[in-house]
């Protein structure tokens, strides 16, 4: 069926064109367009992800340099760098944002069974966090920093089954994580991972009362009274399981419900660290687990910066900033995807390297991903990450 098309041209073809007319109609982003269409906006930009391009120059010269082809590509014509630069200044970043949220929910469901390590918990999981992209704030003055630094961050809900972002919020680097909980479209019985820099009552308090949950490190000046005390083996590492209350007025205020309280030692790491969750019915070292898995997030953030092209950001206003990591997310979930469906046992990583240097290459796709001698110390699951991926950032 694919005999004859360009590599790069067959992975366009699994974006639905449909979903993305209509994004583009939601926010009229082809009205008076002369030059450049959204389509073919999103195609170049796709085509400098996909083969690790420096810049829109590095890209309008490679597709120039391939113009009697562009049409085979999927690519209806080639433009030059201010063109480009233009329609990402100026057309609207909802377009392509919508776009990522699109492949999320076509994505995610097919990681849904994917199981997570050391757990058999039936609950979503999700780990909240963010990562820091530093920009120069002389080029990107609306993209404050710290110490008078430019920063841009991107706020993340993590799937912990399969590594896929839930969602995707991004701001300037003063914006507090905690803020983008205000956010997050919270889903029922679902179980939301933290680290201490999210311990805010008030909002923990609308998760409880979302019917969610929570695991979030306590941090060191935690104020509180004991009302129960659940016997514990510390064989396992953990150190006491019990029931609080909060005992400072403001805190008791924001969260007048009780909280497990949960210590573990870490042997590993030989530290201590304390859970707070609104979960009373899991067991108490599942607890420490789910938490444990919060380093997923790290991975995922690692894996993208090494492997897309996000740490020199292709635009300076802050419109260009959101089209060029929305773009870099769609390409790790059409990756994800083409994954899923050729039922590749290759990783993310790897699949992009092959496609990226076979995009003008006219292998059928499932050929291209067909002969592979797996590891057999490799898990027969649908892995996002090599294993080598995990231990590099473990």
């Amino acid at each position: 069926m694919n005999a004859g098309k360009y590599v790069f041209a067959q992975v366009l073809s699994f974006i639905n064109r449909y979903e993305f007319d209509k994004c583009v109609h939601r926010y009229k982003g082809n009205y008076r367009t002369r030059e450049l269409d959204c389509w073919n906006q999103f195609a170049q930009l796709f085509f400098g992800q996909l083969t690790a391009r420096n810049g829109l120059r590095d890209i309008c010269l490679c597709l120039n340099a391939h113009k009697k082809n562009l049409y085979h590509l999927g690519i209806r014509q080639s433009v030059n760098q201010s063109t480009l630069s233009r329609a990402n200044e100026k057309r609207d970043w909802r377009i392509f944002s919508d776009l990522g949220m699109y492949l999320i929910h076509l994505v995610q469901p097919l990681y849904a069974d994917t199981t997570i390590p050391e757990l058999e918990i039936d609950n979503d999981i999700f780990v909240i966090d963010s990562t820091t992209i530093s920009v120069s704030y002389i080029l990107m003055n609306w993209a404050h920093g710290k110490y008078s630094k430019g920063a841009v961050k991107m706020h993340t809900v993590l799937n912990l089954r399969g590594a896929i972002p839930q969602f995707i919020y991004i701001t300037d680097g003063k914006y507090h994580d905690v803020n983008a909980m205000d956010e997050i479209e919270v889903i029922l019985s679902a179980i939301y991972v933290m680290d201490k820099a999210y311990l805010d009552y008030r909002r923990l308090f609308i998760l409880n009362e979302l019917n969610a949950f929570f695991v979030v490190r306590a941090k060191e000046n935690f104020r509180f009274v004991a009302v129960k005390s659940n016997p514990v083996d510390k064989k396992t590492g953990l150190r006491c399981d019990q029931e609080v209350k909060l005992i400072i007025q403001r805190s008791k205020s924001s969260y007048p419900e009780k909280l497990r309280r949960i210590k573990y030692y870490d042997h590993e790491k030989d530290i201590t660290l304390v859970f707070l969750t609104n979960n009373f019915e899991i067991n108490a070292l599942d607890v420490a687990t789910i938490y444990k898995n919060r380093w997923q997030i790290e991975v995922f953030f690692k894996w993208i910066k090494q492997n897309l092209q996000i740490k020199t950001l292709w635009g300076h206003s802050e419109n260009a900033v959101k089209i060029h990591l929305w773009v870099a997310v769609c390409t790790y979930l059409l990756v994800a995807y083409i994954k899923y469906q050729l039922r590749s046992k290759y990783s993310v990583y790897e699949m992009m390297q092959i496609l990226g240097i076979s995009a003008f290459a006219k292998t059928p796709i499932n050929e291209l991903f067909a002969k592979h001698q797996i590891n057999q110390n490799v898990k027969e699951q649908l892995n996002l990450f090599s294993n080598n991926d995990l231990l590099t950032h473990q």
